[in-house]
């Protein structure tokens, strides 16, 4: 079970993949996998608990048979039936309905969406943030 204290990551999937121009759109959901494996990793190096839970939208789905296949203590794939920014925006204003106290930072650069989430109480940073940490051998 995730400390009620630890920070939730919510993280904008498509935000975070289309922030480079390395070709992701041309395998929407082998570059949504290729995400969520630097998570995975990227978890298991951490030493402070955190709960990450990647939102996957549109074509980008297909990175996961289901939600199921990749979760795990720490990181879960929420598959968006419609809108991305809606179910971050739901799973948001959960986490903040349900802990008020908890931490909660949003990853993505769509300014629509940081002010909704902003407006529930959590806070934001950009895909670079998040890129730097999973990317690098450790943790920051």
């Amino acid at each position: 079970m995730t400390d009620a204290r630890s920070v939730l990551i919510v993280v904008d999937a498509a935000n975070v993949v289309g922030s480079r121009p390395d070709g992701w759109w041309r395998d929407r959901g082998g570059a949504a996998r290729r995400l969520l494996v630097k998570l995975a990793r990227w978890q298991e190096r951490l030493d402070e608990p955190r709960e990450v839970i990647a939102v996957l939208e549109g074509a980008a789905r297909v990175a996961v048979a289901d939600e199921q296949e990749v979760n795990s203590h720490h990181l879960q794939v929420v598959l968006a039936d419609g809108s991305g920014d809606d179910a971050i925006v739901g799973i948001v204003a959960e986490a903040v309905e349900t802990n008020s106290d908890r931490p909660v930072r949003v990853v993505t650069a769509d300014r629509g969406l940081r002010a909704r989430v902003e407006a529930l109480g959590a806070g934001t940073v950009g895909p670079r943030w998040l890129l730097d940490r999973i990317e690098s051998p450790g943790e920051r």
